[in-house]
């Protein structure tokens, strides 16, 4: 960290001119001599002299040791695109942000190959499953699993990649230092422990709207594919699949129900050309990493009511009405095999009394 880098995030400038002026002038104290000196630089979008004038006049000693104190305070580190840590995936675009800010270990981001999984926050059960499977799968193999820790799908796909001991970075659409939403700051801070929090977004920039479209292009931008698991018509995730595209990214998308708002987005990918993700072999078959399916975990049952009860809930939530239907117990002991089942990870229970098999593997 020093002044100038902390100088040049606050520059207001097209993507395209910072990382023009990064790569010709190697680094942002250059930068800052070229804006006071009269060597010349060449721009063909803007003058000589307005893009010195326009340097000089974000340079604010006063709010350069205010954003110092914050990354000194919050343990915030900043790099710059021709830093070796910069995320290589990251690198050849156009709109590739000149500076980021992080927290945690941003070292692992380029060392294994990397997947965006991204989905509705107005998650379904379905959603939730697939997410999981996936993302353990994926630190199961060492893949980075990126998202942006929005709540629903992206908190899933953190929070499983952590359980199951893999790496992944959230990128956010504020500053690192701004917990969004605040429901997940438990998962903030397991994720600057065993991960990296990425944003270009200078320190205490709120998390407003507009950043979030800019925050997707980063998120697609540091990966080698990237899922959608579920996305209505109008969700932002099919900004993350957009910008993928205009990366040259591969884009996977989970199918789902034709009624269900939330896999219109999805369905309308397959439909216009993503991959569908029917098994997690697809995954790595495009990622060409080699992976043997294992064979589904085995069920144990203590007597003959547990098997069939467990034999009526399928991976569609069913209601303990239907469930009580195909048996001929009464609801309390229904109600205890149905516990005997959640305590031994086999069923659980959604909201409204339904249940649903919990699955392992897709």
């Amino acid at each position: 960290m020093n002044n100038y880098d902390i100088w040049f995030s606050m520059v207001k400038l097209s993507y395209k001119i910072k990382l023009e002026l990064l790569k010709k002038l190697k680094n942002t104290e250059a930068i800052w001599y070229y804006s006071m000196t009269k060597s010349t630089y060449i721009n063909e979008e803007i003058g000589e002299d307005k893009l010195k004038a326009l340097l000089k006049s974000f340079w604010n000693v006063e709010k350069i040791n205010s954003i110092k104190s914050i990354m000194e305070r919050e343990n915030i580190a900043m790099i710059t695109y021709n830093d070796k840590l910069y995320p290589e995936n990251l690198r050849n675009y156009e709109d590739s942000p000149a500076i980021l800010f992080y927290k945690g270990n941003l070292e692992k981001l380029n060392k294994n190959k990397s997947v965006a999984i991204v989905g509705s926050r107005g998650y379904s059960y379905y959603g939730e499953n697939v997410t999981r499977i996936v993302a353990a799968k994926l630190a199961e193999k060492n893949v980075n699993v990126i998202s942006g820790m929005a709540k629903g799908i992206d908190s899933f796909a953190h929070t499983t990649s952590l359980k199951e001991g893999g790496y992944t970075c959230a990128v956010l659409g504020s500053g690192v230092d701004v917990i969004y939403p605040k429901s997940n700051t438990s998962l903030y801070h397991e994720i600057t422990k065993n991960g990296c929090i990425i944003s270009e977004f200078l320190p205490g920039t709120p998390p407003y709207a507009y950043n979030f479209p800019l925050r997707n292009r980063i998120i697609s931008g540091i990966s080698d594919l990237v899922i959608i698991v579920e996305a209505s018509n109008k969700s932002g995730s099919l900004i993350t699949a957009s910008c993928a595209l205009e990366q040259g990214k591969e884009v996977m998308a989970v199918p789902g129900s034709i009624f269900s708002e939330n896999s219109k987005g999805t369905n309308k990918l397959i439909k216009d050309g993503a991959y569908p993700l029917t098994s997690v072999e697809d995954i790595f078959h495009i990622l060409n990493i080699s992976y043997v399916h294992k064979n589904e975990r085995k069920y144990y049952f203590g007597n003959a009511m547990e098997e069939k009860i467990f034999s009526i809930v399928k991976y569609s939530p069913i209601h303990i009405d239907d469930i009580l239907k195909g048996t001929n117990i009464d609801i309390k002991q229904l109600y205890e095999v149905l516990f005997e089942l959640q305590l031994k990870n086999q069923i659980t229970c959604l909201s409204g009394n339904y249940y649903v098999r919990i699955a392992n593997s897709v």
